[in-house]
């Protein structure tokens, strides 16, 4: 569970570190330096500029260097399409070649050095980039593209080779796409089409071939930036860029490995303020996938479950396979915010809408039961011996008068209702090219969100690729479960941006008073007794029982009079991890005379097993209450993460815990708790008395402020258990273990 070595500054030198978004040294930084205030207490920045790249996307000038037009050779396919290129954006292509007088009839530079004018964009076809880019430096280039593989998905000496990579571009000024990228940012994008648009951020250029094709479908695509190894621009530049394009409706990624966790966090909270989706598949949920990923790109795919939760904590929708992508980013893009949460299913068959409304509540949408008065209503145009409830169950949707369009109407002008669905689950003309456009009809005179499962494996007829992907006002799916999968998406995704507050303009920048304290306890490379980290506790204001610490019987007994019976003993030692599978614990001791065997039992055990002591605790007795686990721990992507779960003997079992990424707040705290299975213990279940959920609330706030301002010397630190005690009467941390970095 220790972190890496990445961030072993003290807080006090990370803080005076004068650093850019992502920690990179040098010049090449994510607009400006970011100033001490732009640091919260463990060092790491909480601000960063969005990178211009509307150069890259839209040069004015072009060079292409190792351009070719000889019949076979590789670069001669991509010079030809880097010229098509050009021509669609309107820009000037230089090619440089050292012994070619022209390439494809367009004179050639001999070299970098000899261009004929400033050259926004270098598109670098040679094996060996690293002499080019210090050229392009000289030559005061802003953007250059490396294709060639063989870097840091290699191995170590193609990771060595990448560094060098890297620290060039870094000190030339200019910024790089790549290694080991591809020609997608310069595909032909469809310009005809209208409405917001997506724009596509890939690792791997295949991989996203199906969101590009949605433009097939009628759906716009704006940019698509593959961003390979990221030496240089990365995942985080382009999702902060392209929050910021007035045409950008929604951002899809697929994502191998995050190059820096906090810029990708401060990216999707730029995102989240400017309350743009950002839609992800991201690698990594299993070992093999991890593995796979990093032979890919050559990056850490990160602790799945931290990375999922910083997703979720910023609002990034995250998704499992690209049919999935397609259909949530299309319909985050295109659809208007939603008047109201609940969905109603219209079905033409009592059995689909069962079915659908099963696996739309079991996702966690919301199927309002229609009024009395909405069900008489829509039962003047439907049989009484239908239900209409909802599921809407019209029995075969009217095709001969305007009933079919009054029932769609009549159930879209409920207030409750801010999503309507209805699953075809195959064609059935003319009944189902009735109910089509009815639905396409209905959809323009509403500004709530229409969806339609076409759920023919055909997908030929009429009514799908003519009426229903000739509307912008419809969503349509092929399948049930991406239909819900956006639906879900869509409504999660505009509750989150209605009520976001950045958590980076309340971060702390300074040290509290209790850090201080803090450092004196710490003991770098060793773990602490369970003394010494109750210590760190109370530096931090959390509640530990009432203990003194003896190193001897009669000490023992004199401690439990002030303590106060019962009383529980536990041996404390620096190499303790797991005092009850050894048998260091005793608990409900009432007696001098079971204090002193005790005493003698402990310190017997301790010498047998060759562990040392620095003495015996003796330690109120805190009962009635739950038990809980509060700890942090270090990400080598994310840096302090705080974990919170149901605590005890049982916890590496049960594994019933929820994550964080600091900073956060109040509201996100209280957000863990009920991710977990067992929060109803929280709630009082048998008739036990609700926890006091406010002091495990202040408890969390509390670590997670030591796990930032002592992150360059705490690696990990366990609140277990954390006795919850019933409502208003706190919380008290009966055992910690604190390892030092």
């Amino acid at each position: 569970m220790l972190g890496s070595t990445h961030g072993t500054l003290t807080t006090d030198s990370r803080r005076a570190r004068v650093i850019a978004c992502g920690e990179q040294p040098g010049p090449a930084v994510h607009g400006r330096p970011a100033e001490v205030d732009d640091l919260d207490v463990s060092g790491r920045p909480l601000y960063c500029d969005v990178p211009d790249l509307d150069r890259f996307f839209r040069p004015e000038s072009v060079a292409v260097i190792g351009a070719s037009d000889a019949e076979g050779r590789p670069n001669t396919g991509i010079t030809r399409q880097l010229i098509a290129w050009s021509e669609r954006v309107g820009a000037r292509l230089h090619p440089v070649h050292p012994s070619r007088p022209s390439v494809f009839g367009i004179p050639c530079s001999p070299s970098v050095a000899n261009l004929p004018e400033q050259i926004d964009l270098a598109v670098l076809l040679v094996a060996d980039p690293l002499p080019v880019i210090e050229e392009l430096a000289e030559a005061k280039v802003k953007f250059a593209v490396v294709f060639a593989s063989g870097f840091a998905e290699t191995g170590e000496a193609g990771a060595a080779a990448q560094d060098r990579l890297t620290a060039a571009v870094a000190r030339s000024g200019m910024r790089l796409l790549g290694p080991n990228t591809n020609l997608n940012a310069f595909e032909r994008f469809r310009d005809d089409l209208d409405g917001p648009a997506i724009a596509l951020i890939t690792q791997s250029g295949h991989q996203g071939r199906p969101v590009f094709a949605l433009q097939e479908l009628g759906i716009r695509l704006s940019h698509w930036a593959p961003t390979g190894n990221e030496a240089d621009l990365e995942t985080a530049d382009f999702i902060s860029y392209f929050a910021e394009q007035p045409e950008v409706g929604a951002i899809a990624c697929y994502v191998e490995g995050l190059k820096d966790g906090r810029s990708f966090l401060l990216a999707a909270d730029r995102a989240a303020r400017r309350k743009v989706p950002v839609v992800a598949v991201k690698v990594g949920r299993t070992e093999t996938g991890a593995r796979t990923a990093a032979s890919h790109t050559g990056k850490l795919t990160g602790a799945d479950a931290v990375v999922d939760a910083a997703m979720r904590q910023y609002g990034v929708i995250r998704v499992d396979g690209l049919d999935e992508l397609q259909d949530t980013a299309t319909l985050l893009a295109r659809a208007r915010p939603p008047r109201a949460e609940g969905v109603v299913v219209y079905s033409i068959s009592g059995g689909t809408g069962a079915h659908f409304a099963d696996l739309a509540t079991e996702a966690g949408l919301r199927l309002p039961v229609l009024s009395e008065a909405k069900q008489a209503e829509l039962h003047q145009w439907i049989p009484e011996y239908l239900n209409v409830a909802n599921p809407v169950d019209n029995g075969g949707h009217p095709v001969g008068d305007r009933r079919g369009r009054k029932i769609i109407d009549a159930i879209l002008d409920d207030p409750e209702v801010g999503v309507l669905i209805c699953p075809v689950t195959g064609p059935f003309p003319p009944l189902s090219d009735r109910l089509v456009q009815d639905l396409v009809d209905a959809a323009e005179r509403t500004d709530k969100l229409v969806c339609v499962v076409w759920g023919s494996p055909v997908g030929t007829e009429r009514a799908y690729r003519e009426v229903l992907l000739g509307s912008s006002r419809v969503a349509t799916f092929r399948t049930v479960a991406n239909c819900i999968t956006a639906v879900r998406a869509y409504l999660d995704h505009h509750r989150f941006v209605a009520g976001y507050r950045s958590p980076f303009d309340q971060a702390p920048r300074t040290p509290s008073p209790s850090f201080r304290k803090a450092r004196e306890l710490m003991r770098p490379g060793q773990q602490l007794s369970e003394h010494a980290a109750k210590q760190l506790l109370r530096a931090y204001g959390i509640r530990v029982p009432r203990e003194q610490l003896v190193t001897s019987a009669a000490a023992a007994v004199r401690a439990a009079g002030l303590v106060g019976y019962p009383v529980v003993m536990k041996a404390s030692g620096a190499r303790i991890a797991h005092k009850t599978e050894l048998g260091l614990v005793r608990i409900g001791l009432t007696s001098a005379s079971q204090v002193r065997d005790a005493y003698r039992e402990l310190t017997d055990i301790a010498r047998y097993e060759d562990v040392p002591l620095d003495g015996v605790l003796v330690c109120q007795m805190v009962e009635r209450g739950v038990e809980m686990v509060v700890g942090a721990t270090h990400d080598p992507l994310f840096g302090p993460t705080v974990t919170v779960g149901l605590g005890g003997v049982l916890v590496e079992v049960l594994h019933d815990t929820a994550v964080r990424v600091p900073p956060f707040g109040e509201e996100q705290a209280r957000d863990m708790f009920a991710e977990l299975r067992g929060r109803a213990l929280l709630d009082g279940v048998r008739g036990r008395p609700p926890a006091d959920l406010d002091a495990l609330v202040e408890v969390v706030l509390r670590v997670q402020r030591m796990a930032l301002e002592l992150e360059g010397e705490l690696a990990e630190l366990d609140i277990n258990p954390l006795m919850v005690l019933p409502r208003g009467q706190g919380a008290v941390a009966l055992d910690a273990l604190a390892v030092c970095r």
